[in-house]
């Protein structure tokens, strides 16, 4: 929906699954009629689209395009961003660190991104920008070397040129500007806002420069002008608050180099506060967040750097002594407090905040994809849940 003429907000339909067209086509039939009737009765309901790639190639069969689009015509549904992170299936089976595969060093991942950007550019609706987020070129984890880390983050840059071209060349015919949000998140080959900056001014902008050079014949200025107009960060508040990253800083940081804020995933991760005699009981309450489908890492911070554990198994184990844990499980946004744990919520409301002095961005994707491995006395009905997070939202604007 879209929010005092400034903000379009919604939810990221990454919560149902959707293995293929048929199946997520069924999802949102299910669920954004409900869900409209109670957020935006009488106007307009934008939707943040997940696709994975079985059901984007689906959606190109036949007429299933235009036919989706009239459906969203007819019920007063737009879409606005796509989540292009998960490629394959993402519940109800394990997906850990897969949810990186392909990554931005293979063909497939570029085809299913172009992909994507064509759907997209004929969805949304004219006079209306749209982006879709990314994996942060690849799993560090995956790589063993320095040389290897160099190679991958090469390769990626090469293939987001090409992600620059088709967005120009959409712009050029369609009168649509669509950019592309690289979602930096704990164990990413981008963690924080160090190291997307440290991609741009040495992978990015020079390698993509290049080629834009070369294909669009366009001198350096502009090349290095379309690169930023087009390859933009995806702001996930959770991930940015387990890199310990205040949001004015992170923010100033961005706008500086020139870097765009495309997207907002509102989003808040678990804060574990230790305290003298509670620590059983706040171990006991972190227990019921360890589920097998998702990476959860965890982070610390530990003097001026953050140090990552690659999954709360590990740290559940250890039960170390810490001041301070982040974990990467996307909780719901209206929540403060659980048990004998806390929320990143806080940080929600600084973005917010800085958000109100400086519009940084006008989407705002709600993403809490986990509602199926919850805690139990945490579900309750899934439209319900999505509901109570977008008034809260809303209240907050």
């Amino acid at each position: 929906m879209l929010i005092q003429n400034k903000y379009h907000l919604s939810y990221c339909s990454n919560i149902h699954p959707g293995e293929d067209w048929e199946q997520t086509y069924d999802s949102l039939k299910t669920y954004l009629p409900k869900i409209k009737k109670q957020v935006s009765p009488e106007s307009p309901f934008g939707i943040g689209l997940r696709l994975s790639n079985v059901a984007s190639l689906g959606l190109d069969e036949g007429s299933n395009l235009k036919d989706f689009k009239d459906w969203l015509d007819r019920n007063q549904f737009y879409v606005f961003t796509m989540n292009g992170f998960p490629y394959g299936n993402f519940h109800n089976e394990r997906v850990k660190d897969m949810v990186h595969a392909p990554d931005w060093t293979t063909k497939e991942r570029l085809d299913y991104t172009k992909r994507l950007f064509d759907q997209l550019a004929f969805l949304i609706p004219e006079g209306l920008s749209g982006g879709i987020s990314t994996s942060p070129v690849s799993y560090r984890h995956w790589h063993s070397s320095e040389e290897a880390l160099d190679m991958a983050f090469a390769t990626g840059a090469k293939s987001m040129a090409d992600i620059v071209l088709q967005l120009v060349e959409i712009e050029k015919k369609t009168g649509k500007y669509l950019h592309m949000d690289i979602e930096p998140e704990p164990d990413g080959m981008l963690e924080n806002s160090d190291e997307v900056l440290h991609y741009y001014d040495t992978y990015l902008i020079p390698i993509a420069t290049q080629k834009l050079k070369t294909v669009l014949g366009c001198n350096k200025e502009t090349a290095k002008d379309l690169i930023l107009r087009h390859i933009t960060v995806c702001y996930d508040v959770c991930h940015f608050s387990l890199a310990y990253e205040e949001p004015e800083h992170t923010l100033a940081k961005f706008s500086k180099a020139g870097i765009k804020v495309g997207k907002i995933q509102v989003s808040s991760a678990l804060k574990i506060l230790f305290k003298e005699g509670d620590n059983e009981a706040i171990w006991n309450s972190l227990s019921q967040f360890n589920e097998p489908t998702y990476l959860h890492q965890v982070t610390e911070k530990v003097g001026n750097k953050v140090v990552t554990y690659k999954d709360l198994p590990e740290v559940l184990e250890q039960r170390s002594n810490a001041k301070e844990l982040r974990s990467h499980f996307h909780v719901p946004i209206f929540l403060e407090k659980y048990d004998h744990l806390f929320s990143t919520q806080d940080q929600i409301l600084k973005v917010l905040e800085y958000l109100r002095k400086n519009q940084f961005s006008d989407q705002l994707e709600i993403e809490t994809y986990t509602w199926d491995v919850l805690p139990k006395d945490l579900k309750t009905e899934l439209s319900n849940c999505i509901v109570r997070e977008i008034e809260w939202l809303k209240s907050k604007i």
